[in-house]
């Protein structure tokens, strides 16, 4: 599914309709959800006999080796091919059969449709066509289809006749990283060896361990590692949540790398980010799932082994499900005034040993808690898009347009990543497997693409002050080694542009207004968006906003409220927007007789005034209910 071999390479005996024809006989290719549209899940030949063929057109010489093949994916149907032959071309009129010995040779293919099996040819062949000729197949009594999806393994040779033969070839990145693909020891070699050479602005930390033990670290780039600074936004990419999307997994090893080299060089552009934000990477969530992935490899690991956790749970679906939480009180409750719009706190059922969740989602939410993130995006694979909270319909739909308060900033986000990219903001690339996101200038609310409960997304944004997306890397889940360095070029202006929006907005801190300390869990309401933040440990706060003018309004427990108006203006800094909070009274009060202090005389004559216009107030309501009274008695006389 990397899609280097067009659709116009692609030809076949027959097919039945074009959604099931050429183009969609890919390896691991997804079928749409509704059966018979034209995003089907497999080529399927329209007769069924031993004439039928797929054919792949390299354009070039290539030393075929082998064919690796699945059955069609569909929710409706169960079609496999169970034995092929394979011959080769320089023309597409003469063909040679592979052979075995003296004899025509024939392969074994699928007993089920997921399992991709691979069949490698006793001796190579020099072609340009290779055809796939299926020889057996599931019957289903006389309902059975010729049905598969294939890759075919082999590489391209050097044309003696072009003298311009480095044109041809795809760029590699000018930048000097490891690319390939890195286990779990290698993963953690290749972090150890960043730190080394940049020790100053890096640190390796653990935030907990697999169900096998294997340890969830993360890498954090700082010009102060390992402390939070004040007024200083801390940003996070998740990668390998589903341990069988790799491209996210080995773009944030390239990125630590990348980032080291440059600060190193002077690159002011990286020198500033590291100076002004705190960086944490966690490439691999999922490292149980991604083991069990990098065993089998890029082309035989298919479509969702190595997803789950070793324990079988879908990470995606395993954080709490606050939105239910939300939307519930929003029907039961008649006092608005009287819901949160923020910080939800986690159900108990969840918290429980009992509960079914993850030890390695458990490790993320601890983490979420401890520090305070601003911005986050959880990188994904198979498909080509950006997707924003929230990510589950409010009624159980199976998909529905669900936006939060934040909607307007949440697109600007996805944009900022979709647009820089080089694929995806491509206006000729095909879609990948049943969507065409293209449509929608590759951003979608994730609800609107399909339900998911449970999501990180939706939990960041409503247990944490953190906005989250999930980018959705490459069509292919695991791409083969070869093709790193350019989903490195793909991708790395977006990671580093993305990274940049946590400066986007309003940001201060909250203090008090006598001893100039900084107040913790003060609310930050921006009016007009039913979605508030709060300050941190020491009073700062990070309000993502975009350019507009803004009246905001910070409060606390015991302090009189104060509100501002704050401008943000499309500059890549954002705007301060601080707040002194004046104490009332009573808390004054309180803090003073629990020290065992004097009262000063200014919060003792605050008191007395205080106490006389309550005395008035009542002394006013009492002398109405009294004339009330007297007029109703003597309205009785």
């Amino acid at each position: 599914m990397s899609l280097k071999v067009k659709d116009n390479q692609l030809r076949a005996s027959s097919f039945k309709r074009k959604g099931l024809g050429p183009h969609r006989g890919r390896l691991n290719i997804q079928s749409g959800i509704e059966d018979g549209d034209i995003y089907d899940g497999a080529w399927c030949a329209q007769y069924r006999d031993k004439k039928q063929w797929l054919e792949v057109d390299a354009r070039q010489l290539t030393r075929f080796t082998g064919v690796i093949l699945q059955g069609r994916n569909s929710i409706w149907s169960w079609d496999v091919v169970h034995t092929y032959k394979v011959q080769f071309s320089n023309d597409s009129l003469v063909w040679k059969p592979c052979m075995n010995g003296t004899e025509e040779a024939v392969f074994e293919g699928n007993q089920d449709a997921e399992t991709p099996v691979l069949a490698l040819f006793n001796t190579s062949a020099v072609a340009r066509y290779i055809r796939i000729n299926p020889q057996t197949w599931y019957q289903n009594g006389t309902d059975g289809d010729i049905c598969l999806r294939a890759e075919v393994l082999g590489c391209t040779l050097p044309d003696p006749n072009n003298i311009y033969a480095w044109q041809t070839q795809p760029a590699e990145s000018r930048d000097k990283l490891d690319f390939r693909h890195h286990n779990y020891k290698e993963m953690k070699k290749l972090m150890k060896s960043v730190n080394e050479a940049c020790p100053d602005i890096t640190r390796i930390y653990s935030i907990g361990k697999s169900y096998t033990g294997l340890k969830l670290y993360v890498m954090e780039i700082s010009d102060n590692p390992g402390k939070h600074e004040l007024g200083e936004p801390e940003f996070r990419y998740v990668a390998g949540m589903h341990g069988n999307e790799v491209l996210g997994r080995e773009l944030l090893l390239n990125l630590m790398q990348y980032i080291c080299q440059e600060y190193k060089r002077g690159d002011q552009r990286i020198v500033h980010l590291v100076k002004e934000t705190r960086i944490h990477l966690l490439p691999s969530m999922n490292p149980d799932g991604y083991e069990m992935a990098f065993k089998k490899g890029s082309e035989l690991s298919g479509w969702a082994l190595g997803r789950y956790s070793y324990e079988g749970i879908d990470m995606n679906h395993n954080f709490a499900d606050l939105n239910s939480v939300m939307w519930t009180a929003i029907e039961l409750e008649t006092d608005r005034s009287k819901l949160i719009n923020h910080y939800f706190p986690i159900p108990e059922q969840y918290t429980s040993e009992e509960a079914f969740v993850a030890s390695e989602t458990r490790a993320v939410i601890n983490w979420m808690q401890d520090i305070p993130f601003v911005l986050s995006a959880n990188l994904h694979g198979g498909e080509l898009v950006v997707t924003y909270p929230y990510d589950m319909t409010r009624d159980w739909a199976p998909r529905e347009h669900t936006p939060t308060s934040d909607e307007s900033f949440f697109r600007w986000l996805s944009t900022a990543y979709a647009s820089t990219n080089q694929v995806m903001s491509n206006p000729d690339r095909r879609p990948c497997h049943n969507k065409d996101f293209l449509r929608y200038n590759n951003i979608i609310n994730g609800a609107d693409w399909h339900n998911v409960p449970g999501s990180m997304n939706d939990f960041s944004y409503l247990h944490t002050n953190c906005f989250e997306v999930t980018v959705e890397l490459s069509c292919d889940k695991f791409p083969h080694a070869s093709e790193l360095p350019m989903e490195w070029e793909n991708n790395r202006e977006s990671l580093l542009i993305y990274m940049e929006q946590v400066h986007r907005g309003i940001k201060g801190v909250v203090r008090d207004k006598d001893t100039e300390a900084g107040i913790a869990d003060a609310i930050i309401k921006v009016d007009d968006i039913d979605h508030h933040i709060r300050s941190v440990a020491d009073g700062d706060y990070w309000r993502l906003l975009n350019p507009g003018e803004y009246r905001v309004t910070a409060s606390a427990e015991g302090y009189y409220p104060s509100s501002r108006t704050c401008q943000v203006m499309y500059d890549h800094y954002p705007t301060i927007c601080d707040f002194r909070l004046t104490k009332m009274p009573k808390q004054r009060l309180k803090e003073i007789l629990a020290k065992g202090g004097k009262i000063p005389k200014d919060l003792q004559l605050r008191l007395r005034q205080l106490r006389l216009r309550k005395l008035r107030v009542t002394t006013k309501a009492m002398n109405q209910r009294r004339a009330a009274a007297a007029a109703k008695r003597a309205k009785r006389v």
